[in-house]
């Protein structure tokens, strides 16, 4: 990897949707769906979704520093699903959606946990955060049909249901952080 690259690995639910909205952003080199956080070695989708793995659905982003910070991506990250819901986003439920950043330094580390305890103090009273904070272990490729799944699936239901309005969402928060449309 490129000595100016960073590496970036979030998990908020399904990795289509999430994998849809990074890939949109400024300084976003790559944005591979995988499975992390969990123990089993090179496990398949089937063992994932099972919950018996510890894994979850995670997207590892591999951006530009000198165009988008960790911060920005964190941002986009809460901005774009629930936080505060365990084990589930939208109708995908199960640990394999959890919310979970994993960190690949103690730079890292440090900038999500600081992140986290300020998005806590801004919070309705009765609600927390159960983000996941955790080191990258090892990161593992998703299977082949899961990569670019929004981009070669846009008519499919979930896609207009699901990650449309996620995409529309970051859209119009996030203008500043949009890659230019070419």
């Amino acid at each position: 990897m490129d000595e100016k690259k960073e590496v970036a690995v979030f998990g908020g639910g399904c990795f289509w949707c999430t994998e849809a909205v990074f890939a949109m952003l400024r300084g976003v080199v790559s944005v591979m769906p995988g499975y992390a956080g969990g123990e089993k070695e090179n496990p398949t989708d089937v063992e994932v979704y099972s919950g018996t793995t510890g894994h979850a659905e995670v997207i590892k982003i591999e951006f530009d520093p000198s165009q988008i910070t960790y911060e920005s991506l964190l941002t986009v990250f809460f901005a774009s699903h629930d936080p505060t819901t365990l084990n589930r986003q939208g109708p995908d439920i199960g640990s394999a959606y959890r919310s979970i950043i994993l960190y690949a330094n103690e730079r890292q580390k440090n900038i999500a946990e600081n992140y986290i305890e300020e998005l806590k103090a801004s919070l309705p009273e009765g609600y927390k955060i159960v983000t996941e904070v955790k080191p990258l272990e090892k990161f593992y490729e998703a299977e082949e049909y899961h990569k670019q799944y929004y981009q070669k699936n846009t008519s499919n239901f979930y896609c207009k249901v699901m990650i449309e309005p996620k995409i529309q969402k970051v859209k119009e928060r996030f203008a500043s952080l949009l890659a230019s449309q070419k």
